[in-house]
């Protein structure tokens, strides 16, 4: 079991939304916060990124910035520069200009927000990933396809770009977690005892799991299972269970038109009575109300 690809399906509520824009220097922009998880791509020169409460970040060309949160920020050619425009839908994608030209793709991915995953709560607010970071990995080769996409377009680049975007967050997170040399969930991702739980959860959430039956897949003693899948995942065992089968419930609701006590069953719930309060005490509303209001959706932050 795939325990990150899991993770991403059950939180992603929609389609990654992006645009590119072209400035040339002097530049600056404020972004709002969106209900969802931001990035930028610099496909070329350079820039600053600006956080409301901590150091600026200088970007240069090929970085990756993700932020977990969708936090709201500035962006600057230099930090003396003035913020003159607010990033919307439907702005110029170029405004000319006498200095130095920067290109940025910027974009969303609609995240759950009702219920969200540990594995978030451990990202900070802006994570850089400089260009050489994905030396070793597919992040570097997904970066240099969006920008020769986008500085080149051909046949099918409207195609491919959404196409790309949706690897581009696995491996956002992947290269982060792969990076760390600590962290809770770094360690869950590796820890046989944790990683064998988690994948038994993930697999079949609507098995009876006790605590016994789980460090029993994962082959150490109740004790041992307990410690040290609350100190990497951040909660209980069970606690996660029912986080589990909450984001399972959700995304079929999302994604099926299965009746309630059929979802409801998948994830372990013999009524459609027991399910609805379950889901409720989770998301705040019923799973029906759910249905068909959904999430909120990601806005494009180009």
């Amino acid at each position: 079991m795939d325990i990150l690809s899991e993770t991403l399906a059950a939180i992603r509520t929609g389609n990654p939304t992006s645009g590119m824009f072209v400035r040339h220097a002097p530049w600056g922009r404020a972004y709002p916060e969106v209900p969802g998880a931001g990035f930028h791509v610099v496909v070329q020169g350079s820039c600053w990124l600006v956080p409301p409460d901590d150091a600026p970040i200088a970007l240069g060309e090929g970085d990756v910035v993700f932020m977990p949160r969708g936090r709201a920020h500035t962006l600057v050619d230099q930090l003396d520069s003035a913020v003159t425009e607010a990033a919307h839908p439907g702005e110029p994608r170029e405004i000319d200009g006498p200095g130095a030209r920067s290109a940025l793709l910027c974009g969303a991915y609609a995240l759950g927000r009702g219920r969200t995953h540990p594995m978030f709560d451990e990202l900070p607010d802006f994570i850089h990933l400089p260009a050489q970071s994905g030396r070793r990995n597919g992040l570097r080769a997904i970066v240099e396809l969006l920008v020769d996409e986008l500085t080149e377009p051909k046949l099918g680049t409207s195609s491919a770009i959404p196409a790309l975007l949706e690897p581009l967050l696995l491996y956002l997170l992947r290269t982060w977690f792969s990076s760390r040399e600590s962290g809770r969930w770094a360690t869950a991702f590796t820890d046989p005892t944790v990683s064998a739980a988690l994948s038994a959860i993930h697999a079949d959430p609507a098995a009876e799991w006790s605590v016994d039956e789980l460090s029993s897949r994962a082959g150490v003693s109740r004790a041992t299972l307990a410690r040290k899948f609350a100190a990497t995942v951040g909660e209980p065992p069970l606690a996660y269970v029912t986080r589990w089968r909450m984001l399972t419930a959700a995304r079929m609701l999302r994604e099926d038109s299965l009746p309630l006590a059929s979802v409801g069953r998948k994830v372990g719930y013999a009524s459609e009575f027991a399910f609805a309060k379950a889901f409720k005490r989770a998301y705040g509303v019923a799973p029906g109300r759910y249905r068909r209001e959904g999430e909120l959706p990601a806005v494009a932050v180009s």
